[in-house]
């Protein structure tokens, strides 16, 4: 089931990476055991355990954009695809920005940002220009969706400052 449910962001990721080679942007694609993130044997909601970028690094060398496919690693142990649950792309982000000590790890989403309610549920919804990790951990446990709340447990265990807006 895990492999079915990573196809769309194979697909995704190879098309984004071709586009990008029509624009002359010379690009690679990789999925997420191609970038070596290792994953606990949870399917469908697995935890990273390591990452072992190693072709990461190596493309990074070659001035080319990488295309990375989130939400999915492999469990070293089984060499069978995970994949780690709704929002996991966040999580992965996080925990690559962690690894390569990002400045920080922005996240763009279909939202401003993170608000004191559902913007598309409380039209007055206001935004929280600033909030710490462990509210935003408070607010993913219960319930709020703008986040993985696992992104945001690895961000503060790793102290990766996030940044969250609009994609468009």
């Amino acid at each position: 089931l895990d492999m079915l449910l990573t196809t769309g962001e194979r697909v995704s990721m190879a098309l984004f990476s071709m586009a990008l080679h029509d624009l002359q942007c010379p690009s690679i694609s990789f999925t997420g055991s191609q970038a070596g993130v290792m994953t606990d044997g949870s399917h469908s909601n697995a935890r990273i355990v390591d990452i072992k970028p190693i072709r990461l690094e190596e493309a990074l060398t070659t001035n080319k954009v990488i295309v990375l496919a989130g939400f999915q690693g492999v469990d070293p142990k089984t060499k069978e695809i995970t994949t780690l649950g709704r929002g996991g792309s966040d999580t992965t982000a996080v925990a690559m920005a962690a690894h390569f000590k990002a400045e920080r790890c922005e996240i763009l989403k279909d939202v401003d940002g993170v608000a004191t309610a559902d913007p598309k549920i409380v039209p007055h919804a206001q935004l929280i220009k600033v909030i710490d990790h462990e509210t935003m951990m408070d607010m993913c446990f219960w319930g709020a969706k703008v986040l993985h709340y696992r992104s945001v447990e690895l961000a503060a265990a790793q102290k990766v400052p996030l940044f969250i807006g609009r994609s468009d």
